[in-house]
């Protein structure tokens, strides 16, 4: 009897030591949870909170609901708010209608200006239709416009066509150029050819160059060629290079083999290396041979 009587004991003593560690593996992280009730997670657990936590949270509810309605989110609820804060947001939502009237961009409520607003915003229109007009955005009705402005149009449509034909655009007519805009355009054309030479581009016509730009292209031609002989990519013809440049590249080749054939890492051809040079490379695995592979 005593002796059941103590091992009682000891297993209440034991699930007394372990109540601790049992409650507080049932219960989630408090900073976790805090986090969680103020972004508003439907994970938040309040019976959790604190009464100052609960304070804090009830604070940011309240600012998150103010910043809503600033927002124009359906989540906001107007009855949350006090008198000053719905003043507040009776002056940001008029303010944002009228912007969104007078830009043309956003939701416009023309219902909710004031008269001196309506006009300011009819203005803004007029003037942004004229600027369309000169920029050859959408229709223009030329018909809603003054003299002046039809005036101010015909100039705008003209300056972009003489651009368009500076930039060697489709929408170019030449026989609408002066002979001032026309000497313009073929420099510039000219400018344009010149650069689309140099740079090796399909769109060069050589048969446009004077004989100093020829030069100079052919310079940079060889140039060009050079470059992609010394790397080795496709774009080289070898028939356009110097007697100099070719012992150049033949020599930086020589010093490429010889180093591969040393290392045997790389693309390694045995016949174009020196006794000399054949001797110190170790037989075996150390070269590669002439097609690539081990030896």
């Amino acid at each position: 009897m005593a002796r059941t009587f103590s091992r009682s004991l000891w297993g209440c003593v034991a699930c007394a030591s372990m109540w601790p560690a049992l409650l507080l593996a049932g219960t989630p992280d408090a900073a976790a949870n805090l986090l969680a009730c103020k972004q508003g997670s439907p994970s938040c657990d309040r019976t959790q909170l604190t009464l100052a936590e609960m304070t804090d949270l009830g604070r940011a509810d309240h600012a998150r609901n103010v910043k809503d309605c600033r927002t124009g989110l359906s989540s906001c609820d107007r009855s949350r708010l006090g008198a000053l804060e719905t003043a507040a947001l009776a002056v940001a939502e008029h303010d944002r209608n009228v912007s969104s009237c007078t830009s043309g961009f956003g939701t416009c409520d023309r219902s909710r200006l004031t008269s001196a607003e309506a006009r300011d915003v009819e203005a803004a229109e007029r003037l942004r239709r004229i600027a369309d007009c000169k920029e050859g955005i959408g229709p223009c009705h030329a018909g809603a416009l003054t003299a002046r402005e039809r005036a101010e149009v015909a100039a705008g449509e003209r300056e972009r066509m003489v651009s368009n034909c500076r930039d060697g655009m489709e929408q170019c007519d030449h026989s609408q150029l002066t002979r001032p805009e026309a000497r313009e355009v073929a420099l510039a054309e000219r400018r344009r050819n010149l650069s689309d030479c140099l740079a090796g581009w399909d769109g060069c016509n050589r048969a446009l160059l004077g004989q100093r730009e020829t030069i100079d292209v052919e310079r940079a031609a060889r140039e060009r060629n050079l470059a992609a002989c010394r790397d080795g990519s496709d774009g080289c013809d070898y028939s356009l290079l110097s007697p100099s440049e070719t012992a150049a590249l033949a020599a930086a080749e020589h010093r490429r083999n010889y180093g591969a054939c040393l290392t045997g890492r790389g693309y390694c051809d045995r016949s174009g290396l020196t006794a000399a040079e054949a001797a110190s490379i170790p037989a075996g695995p150390g070269g590669a041979s002439i097609n690539g592979s081990q030896p």
